[in-house]
């Protein structure tokens, strides 16, 4: 029903044109037990994704990223019951056909954090920050060894290596300046990143947008995407916890981070947003709040410092 997607043309032409997605979600809803359930595709994320009646979700994974749906079922099987706040819990998963994968899944309460940001209390915020800080501790305190065979790099210090070589041609591609993209490679070479860390089970995308929360009193009661998980060093994740939990604000980062435990050198994580794989820091500094100063020490201290 669908059709076969291993190109970024493919994807174009495919993912987004619901004519197409519709007819195949309804088929494999019906495969699955939920024919004729009123289907409502969600407008956010990079996957075709659709709300099953009012309890579950149905995501779909194109051939180009297969490996994905499987990496997410599996995390999401992984992690179930073991964070303190709620996740997906996976009532199906496998192909479908023409390579394309799925996960049918439990749908969480709540709405999207990112969407009410701006109407939670600051003593509200700093509560959820909280939780978000205790909710990563638990995932980084999980083995990850069970998901080895489906999570990568294998080797970080290889990953490092690989991230480095193309940080600045991935910038220049996002338009940054010359002025920052020649700063690029000394800044990154100023920063000692551990080769061999501790290895963490990471979500990879910590984003007001991956948690949902009940306005009714502001509590977190949900986390979700999992698919971009990744073992590495658990600083990795905090790259999006300055970028799009606490935004630059240093004394919200300072809650979370008291709740997590630890602290992370500014420098270290502005080197991780370089080296991120989504990096795109034009964006950033459209979206956050830049020092005077154009160097990375400076934004380091901008995105990163605590109080």
């Amino acid at each position: 029903m669908l059709p076969v997607v291993e190109t970024d043309e493919d994807w174009d032409a495919v993912v987004s044109d619901e004519s197409v997605m519709r007819p195949g979600a309804e088929d494999l809803c019906a495969r699955l037990g939920f024919s004729g359930a009123p289907l409502v595709r969600f407008p956010d994320g990079s996957q075709p994704v659709y709300a099953v009646g009012d309890d579950h979700v149905l995501k779909l994974f194109p051939g180009a990223a297969a490996q994905d749906g499987i990496a997410e079922g599996r995390v999401l099987a992984h992690v179930q019951g073991r964070l303190p706040v709620p996740t997906p819990m996976v009532r199906a998963s496998g192909p479908y056909e023409n390579g394309w994968r799925y996960v049918l899944m439990s749908r969480l309460p709540g709405k999207n954090l990112a969407h009410l940001w701006e109407h939670v209390p600051q003593n509200h915020r700093e509560r959820l920050v909280a939780e978000i800080g205790e909710a990563l501790s638990a995932l980084h305190a999980l083995s990850p060894d069970p998901l080895r065979d489906v999570l990568g790099p294998e080797d970080w210090g290889a990953f490092l290596d690989r991230r480095t070589v193309g940080a600045v041609e991935q910038q220049r591609a996002r338009g940054l300046s010359e002025a920052w993209l020649e700063q690029i490679p000394d800044f990154l070479a100023s920063v000692a990143l551990p080769r061999v860390p501790q290895p963490s089970l990471l979500h990879t995308e910590v984003m007001q947008q991956h948690f949902l929360v009940d306005p009714d009193g502001w509590r977190l009661t949900g986390l979700f995407d999992f698919e971009p998980a990744m073992i590495g060093d658990r600083a990795y994740d905090f790259v999006g916890v300055g970028l799009f939990v606490t935004r630059g604000d240093p004394a919200l980062l300072t809650r979370l981070t008291e709740a997590y435990g630890n602290r992370f050198e500014p420098r270290e994580l502005m080197a991780y947003t370089l080296l991120h794989v989504y990096s795109n820091l034009p964006w950033y500094l459209r979206e956050l709040p830049a020092p005077a100063q154009e160097s990375f020490p400076s934004l380091a201290e901008a995105w990163f410092g605590t109080v």
